[in-house]
């Protein structure tokens, strides 16, 4: 027999009978791969089977902790939700408070031009002859020379707004006295010769009403502008009073104590 040969003494037996099978080399390297794939088969199958045994031994509460804590979870991100909804809600709420305040804001008057006659009915004497016949009231004595109450001058006759407290200054002419108009497109400039020399006289547009005059002696650091105007043809609306009467967009102008 060839030296790469060996014989092995198999204990298989066949119809009861021993067999004695030859191997050459090859054989026997295939038979050794066998043997491996034999062991590492068997080692997975205990493995699995360890396996098995550790989860079966786990105590039922042990084996229900996650499903639990994504319960938890999913309530944690509920509450994150319904917080969120309730903020979005306040939200919600506060805006309609803001809109059902600017609905229940009172309108201003609409203004209903009156007869000459009708005027003179609904204005005192000193009122009519200022605005209508650009009369001028006594310096110093009038209503408004020396007040200084926060709000908005209106016009007496239309009761468009025309000054602002905060351009009110002391002049020492007697007279009411404004830097600049609270609308100047309801200002009316006109060239009167009435006292012998050019003067510029200031009218409101809608009542068609006399005010007084500008001059260029106001302060520079204003403009240079002096409205010397007639107590007569105004009308004071205190801050207060603002939204009451139907003025509540001129109420930010004294949100801030800095005079301007």
């Amino acid at each position: 027999m060839q030296s790469d040969c060996h014989i092995f003494l198999l204990s298989c037996r066949f119809k009861n009978k021993p067999l004695i099978y030859l191997v050459n080399h090859d054989n026997f390297t295939l038979m050794k791969l066998f043997k491996k794939f034999l062991i590492i088969t068997t080692a997975g199958f205990l493995i699995i089977s360890c396996k098995e045994k550790e989860q079966a031994s786990i105590p039922e509460n042990d084996q229900k902790k996650p499903s639990v804590e994504v319960i938890i979870q999913n309530k944690d991100d509920s509450s994150e939700i319904t917080k969120e909804n309730v903020k979005t809600e306040v939200q919600s709420e506060a805006q309609k408070t803001v809109n059902q305040e600017a609905v229940k804001m009172p309108a201003r008057k609409k203004y209903v031009p009156l007869t000459d006659e009708e005027l003179k009915k609904t204005l005192t004497p000193i009122q009519y002859q200022v605005t209508k016949h650009e009369a001028t009231e006594r310096p110093w004595t009038n209503e408004f020379d020396k007040h200084f109450e926060e709000g908005i001058y209106v016009c007496i006759i239309s009761g468009e707004p025309l000054f602002s407290s905060k351009d009110k200054y002391d002049s020492g002419c007697g007279w009411p006295a404004f830097t600049k108009p609270i609308n100047s497109n309801e200002i009316e400039n006109r060239t009167d010769f009435k006292i012998g020399y050019a003067r510029t006289e200031v009218r409101a547009k809608t009542g068609d009403s006399h005010l007084g005059h500008v001059f260029n002696d106001g302060p520079p650091t204003k403009g240079g502008l002096r409205y010397c105007i007639n107590s007569a043809s105004l009308r004071f609306i205190p801050k207060a009073k603002l939204t009451e009467e139907g003025y509540g967009e001129f109420a930010s102008l004294f949100e801030s104590s800095n005079d301007q």
